[in-house]
């Protein structure tokens, strides 16, 4: 059922998540002034952790792959044309019963972005190594040492070392 992914869970672990089947977002990494740099949002002041930067996301449907719904959320929250990134690869952070899956993707042409709705205050490229120093959503700061290891494989293969 198309949009039947909204609502609040709890996880074996006893937290509070959005998200009836589970979340999926998209960092996507280019380079952008000559360093590598990532997609992020500035999430809206009343969404969860709101003031906060972390990645277009959401709630998962029923039907949807981790894949699909990261790129739905991400078209329904920025102006990111999909077309422009390819999917790498994909990070599992599970809670028992729950998970956010944050699909990593890279770019070629990292084109600028701006919120296309209520949802982001503001979506920006931040060169990797001033992620850390952001005020950071708390599920994206946990996952970001092991997503930035995975994006510094990625684009050391990329550019053929």
């Amino acid at each position: 059922m198309l949009g039947d992914g909204n609502g609040w869970v709890h996880c074996s672990l006893g937290h509070r998540h959005w998200g009836r089947f589970g979340a999926a977002g998209i960092l996507v990494a280019g380079v952008v002034a000559d360093t590598t740099a990532v997609l992020l949002q500035h999430r809206a002041i009343w969404t969860h952790e709101g003031g906060t930067w972390a990645v277009p996301g959401g709630a998962r449907d029923s039907h949807e792959t981790p894949v699909v719904a990261a790129l739905r959320e991400a078209t329904e929250e920025t102006s990111l044309d999909p077309a422009g990134v390819t999917p790498a690869t994909s990070y599992v952070d599970d809670h028992g019963g729950w998970s956010y899956t944050t699909v990593v993707a890279l770019t070629d042409s990292p084109a600028e972005v701006r919120p296309a709705n209520a949802e982001s205050a503001a979506v920006s490229w931040w060169p990797v190594a001033d992620v850390a120093g952001l005020p950071l959503h708390t599920g994206f700061a946990a996952a970001w040492p092991h997503l930035r290891r995975v994006i510094d494989d990625l684009r050391a293969g990329a550019a053929g070392g």
